[in-house]
């Protein structure tokens, strides 16, 4: 079953947020998607904007491409911060993550 099966993505938008208090800036999610995750100078990673934007502010979240969707996963599976969190931006619901159900 692909990510989008398991999901349930279809038309649904999705959003992927990093809690930077958790955050370990292995950098893990910068190198599965560097669309997607950026880390600083502060060493933390980060969200970028759909115009390559750093989203700096507390629980920022950015739009996930479906193309991107298995690496973006990928990256809140593998983070040994467990900080990233991937929850659709109808209900906010979080599909991928640690407060995933």
């Amino acid at each position: 079953m692909s990510v989008q099966q398991e999901a349930g993505v279809g038309a649904e938008e999705l959003e992927v947020w990093i809690d930077q208090d958790l955050c370990t800036g292995d950098g893990i999610c910068a190198q599965y998607a560097p669309e997607v995750f950026e880390l600083d100078i502060d060493g933390l990673a980060y969200v970028k904007s759909a115009e390559d934007e750093l989203l700096q502010a507390k629980e920022a979240a950015a739009p996930v491409p479906l193309p991107l969707l298995t690496d973006v996963v990928d990256s809140a599976r593998e983070c040994p911060g467990e900080c990233i969190h991937v929850r659709r931006v109808s209900d906010r619901v979080e599909l991928y993550g640690p407060d995933a159900e």
